[in-house]
């Protein structure tokens, strides 16, 4: 930042921007026919993509994992839907 003149929000901005764009690549990608790589593998990298997303969007849920991130952890194995 000091390097380019800018300030944390700026930044930050930029930082969230960027992740606006890269999802919208992801699922434009993923709309398009997969003949690349067979779709089992393809579904793992996304979900491990929109893991990553709800873990690491608003700070570090994986190690300050008190707020968010146990509600989250509480409504999947706690309190879950059964079928």
């Amino acid at each position: 930042m000091k390097q380019y003149g800018t300030s944390n929000q700026e930044a930050y901005d930029e930082f969230r921007r960027q992740i606006v764009e890269a999802w919208k690549d992801i699922n434009a990608e993923w709309l398009d026919e997969h003949e690349h790589a067979p779709q089992p593998l393809l579904m793992r990298v996304l979900n491990l993509a929109r893991v990553m997303d709800v873990v690491y969007k608003d700070g570090d849920s994986y190690t300050n994992s008190g707020g968010l991130m146990k509600i989250f952890i509480k409504s999947l194995l706690i309190d879950a839907v059964h079928i």
